[in-house]
């Protein structure tokens, strides 16, 4: 430091000489000093650009690997390598700057103790220390206050890494960079403040120099960088807001969770995303408890299951809660022989699969009937090792997508639908007589230009008057998202007798008595039409595709084919030829009633038994699973 002290105060003295002015001195020096600089000050506008540039590669690997830290530093620092960026390079200003005002410090210091040398400056004597004189110098570590303020805000909003940093951070800076001109410039001479407030000013014009000479702009892909930033605050807020230690939900995860790993050898794992789903697991559970001792172990990520309210019945079922953050860890750490879901995009976002046992054998249930193809993400079933398959058109879609696109052959289940079969139950159990009158259930979608966006003041206007008892059915996002509007159609049809509008889904008595169903891209086609065996009216309102590629795959997705097989469907600027359509499948319903059943004999497995063939396949791949445990011992 001795050295560093000599080396500045000579070069001070020099700038003393030249100008014979301290105050002036002290602004050349601070000068020749960013001059001196300036290649470090390159260089780390350099390295700056490349940390921002690099940043939508390392937001999206942070996205694909969310909650494996080991993976996502691995893979960041191999960015890092690749692209050479040293992430220490935004240390060495703040280093440099530190040991400069140490060094301007010693050296005023020095100035101060020569005789030969005058510390006025504009009728001030920069020797002199606010701390000791007291208010008459409090201007002083304002000034640099200020200074420190202003470089922070052009920093905050032109500095090409400062800029992208969270508010917190550019906040936090900004206030600690004020807080410490404030207090050092009460402890130090103003000369020391003079430094500082001059080093201050510089900095920002040289700032806006180097984004001038080397624009940020023409290196980094900002709108990359902008959709990586949404894509990963996406999946920081799963789970909703963080809950406090001590909130009754968080105490009792923290509770499952320990308790679900105390558990050792677990052969089978269902999860489900929330209550609703069990639907989907519930033939298979049924029969699983009715004809074997296995347990069941059942995560949920919703504390008001009704799978704990089950539990209570059925020792061997096993319920545990864990929210969806705490969940990604557990499925990391996963130990068991077989992992049941309903939930697509294994591997590819946030919930991946077993670090731990590799053997793991994860099935996907189906919780639809409709096309995978279609309606699911590329490569959203890629990861799993089974597919329980409704029905023939799956299972095609799933061989020609591997065929496709080279893929491993998974485990392909002819399973069929237990939710069907219930449902078809429990209509028989009905015994539904005719009605006077004829009935039609509108029940729209939820997705873009679905009936109720679209047209369906205009279906109810043809329907109208026409002998008919006609029910809207909206889907329970319509009534949560758009109440006014559903308050507004019960006003506007309050004295039609024939129309009622229906925000009521605590039954599904409505759908099954229906005489004729009109949707358009909803799953209840399938539900009413491979239930009732009577004709569904579809309108075509812009389909949605959820995998773009899809045409990639050689086959019709049954979503488009049953639209001319459980009925017939009608372009949105075609309704004038409502009226006549709905009575044409109306008259011919007991013709439809056999063509509709011959179709789902043909595109369902196992109808009346699927619960019981893919419990057994469960119960045949543990059975292997723990003989192939006792050869490896």
């Amino acid at each position: 430091m001795e050295i560093l002290y000599n080396a500045f105060e000579v070069v001070m003295n020099g700038c003393y000489w030249l100008c014979k002015n301290y105050g002036v001195a002290i602004i050349l020096f601070t000068l020749i000093s960013k001059i001196v600089l300036l290649p470090v000050s390159v260089w780390v506008q350099k390295n700056s650009i490349k940390m921002v540039k690099m940043q939508p590669e390392i937001n999206f690997i942070m996205v694909k690997r969310f909650g494996d830290k080991d993976t996502i530093a691995e893979e960041q620092a191999a960015v890092y390598k690749r692209e050479k960026y040293h992430p220490m390079a935004s240390i060495f200003p703040l280093i440099i700057q530190l040991v400069l005002l140490m060094c301007v410090i010693e050296v005023i210091k020095r100035g101060m103790n020569n005789p030969a040398i005058d510390m006025g400056f504009a009728g001030i004597d920069l020797s002199l220390v606010p701390s000791v004189e007291g208010i008459n110098l409090i201007w002083s570590p304002i000034v640099a206050g200020v200074s420190a303020w202003l470089l922070c805000v052009a920093q905050n909003a032109s500095n090409v890494l400062q800029s992208e940093q969270s508010n917190l951070n550019k906040y936090g800076l900004m206030a600690f960079s004020v807080g410490l001109s404030l207090y050092l410039g009460w402890f130090v001479s103003v000369g020391v403040a003079l430094y500082w407030t001059a080093s201050n000013v510089f900095a920002i014009i040289q700032l806006y120099l180097l984004n001038w000479v080397i624009n940020p702009k023409k290196y980094v892909d900002y709108e990359a960088l902008e959709q990586s930033k949404k894509e990963l605050e996406k999946l920081g807020s799963i789970g909703g807001k963080r809950r406090r230690f001590n909130d009754p939900d968080a105490k009792r995860e923290r509770q499952d969770y320990k308790k679900f790993f105390s558990v050792v050898n677990k052969h089978l794992v269902f999860y489900s995303e929330s209550s609703g789903f069990y639907k989907y697991y519930k033939g298979f559970i049924d029969y699983l408890l009715d004809n074997t001792n296995l347990v069941i172990h059942y995560i949920t990520s919703d504390p008001n299951d009704m799978i704990f309210e089950l539990a209570k019945e059925k020792t061997q079922l096993r319920p545990y809660y864990i929210g969806e953050k705490r969940l990604i860890t557990l499925m990391m750490k996963l130990e068991a022989d077989m992992m049941v879901m309903t939930m697509p995009d294994l591997e590819n976002y946030h919930i991946k699969r077993s670090y731990i046992d590799k053997n793991i054998e994860y099935v996907s249930v189906r919780h639809e009937m409709d096309s995978l193809n279609l309606t699911y993400r590329t490569g959203a079933l890629d990861h799993y090792d089974t597919i329980f398959c409704t029905g023939k058109h799956q299972k095609e879609e799933m061989e020609k997508t591997e065929e496709a696109y080279g893929l491993p052959k998974k485990t392909l289940v002819e399973c069929g639908y237990p939710l069907l079969d219930e449902m078809r139950a429990d209509y028989e159990k009905r015994n539904i007589s005719a009605h006077q009158k004829k009935r039609i259930l509108i029940a729209p979608s939820w997705q873009e230009g679905n009936i109720v966006d679209s047209c369906l003041e205009k279906l109810l206007d043809n329907l109208k008057g026409e002998g008919y008892d006609i029910t809207v059915r909206p889907h329970p996002q319509h009534v949560r998202h758009r109440a006014e509007f559903m308050e507004y159609l019960k006003k506007q049809y309050e004295q039609e007798e024939d129309i009622e509008i229906q925000t009521d889904f605590s039954s599904n008595s409505t759908v099954f008595e229906a005489d004729l169903v009109i949707t358009d891209w909803s799953s209840i086609a399938y539900e009413y039409a491979y239930t009732t065996r009577k004709p569904v009216l579809f309108i075509n309102t812009p389909m949605k595709v959820m995998n773009p590629e899809y045409q990639k795959i050689d086959t019709v997705p049954i979503n488009i084919l049953i639209r001319e097989e459980l009925g017939c469907s009608l372009d949105v600027d075609e309704l004038d030829k409502l009226s006549g359509s709905v009575k044409t499948l109306l008259e011919h319903s007991s013709e439809y009633y056999e063509k509709i059943g011959h179709f789902v004999d043909e595109y369902v497995y196992n109808l009346g038994t699927s619960a019981e063939v893919g419990a057994k396949y469960i119960i045949s791949q543990i059975q292997k699973r723990i003989q192939e445990k006792k050869k490896e011992k």
